[in-house]
């Protein structure tokens, strides 16, 4: 059964690469690049949400999925909205509804960086503006308790933006666990790989 590790648009997908060589069963994981995903398309976000689902509906059987950030935000919603196909959740760093004030500030400091910042990320920069005000009204705030896949939200204890969605989502999903990672922030799968493949050794084990 396959396992979908999806990055953030801060990152691109070679961002699991070490995560990943600590993983066993590694020929079941596939690291889709968001970019790619989008083939030219604009970069809103129904528009890679949409090509998103063919990626993961083209795949048979049942899938895992696992995302971190934006690529959290996905596969919660995906799963949401095919609860059938998905046979456990990992969401690391998500947010359960788009924090509007933030993303404005994000925004704003964005807007001063020069584009060679943004090649070593998912997106350029005019894509991850776009994205970005795409994404402004997202909020599963009552729609997340519906889930009922096994599910386990991560979340480092530096990431100060997302951690209260971690208690929201682990207490809100009817069969979740959290686990809080100390010392790492909100790239927990380029700041603390090792300890992050061990925790996902363990939970695909204990969901064969």
């Amino acid at each position: 059964m396959k396992k979908i590790f999806i990055h953030g648009s801060g990152h691109k997908s070679t961002s699991w690469d070490e995560t990943i060589s600590y993983m066993e069963n590694k020929k079941d994981i596939l690291c889709p690049n968001l970019f790619s995903i989008l083939n030219g398309t604009k970069a809103s976000y129904q528009n890679l949400y949409s090509l998103f689902t063919e990626y993961c509906n083209n795949n048979d059987g049942q899938i895992n999925l696992c995302g971190i950030s934006l690529g959290g935000i996905l596969a919660l919603n995906y799963t949401l909205d095919f609860p059938h196909k998905v046979k456990s959740l990992v969401l690391i760093g998500t947010p359960h509804k788009i924090p509007k004030v933030m993303f404005s500030i994000q925004n704003i400091v964005f807007r001063f960086l020069p584009k060679s910042i943004f090649e070593n990320m998912a997106f350029n920069k005019k894509d991850t503006f776009i994205l970005g005000n795409s994404m402004k009204d997202l909020d599963f705030s009552k729609n997340v308790k519906s889930i009922k896949c096994p599910t386990l939200v991560i979340c480092g204890k530096k990431d100060s933006a997302n951690i209260k969605s971690a208690y929201y989502l682990s207490e809100n999903i009817q069969n979740a666990k959290l686990k809080i990672i100390s010392n790492t922030g909100h790239v927990v799968n380029e700041e603390n790989p090792i300890i992050l493949a061990n925790i996902l050794n363990e939970y695909y084990n204990e969901n064969k």
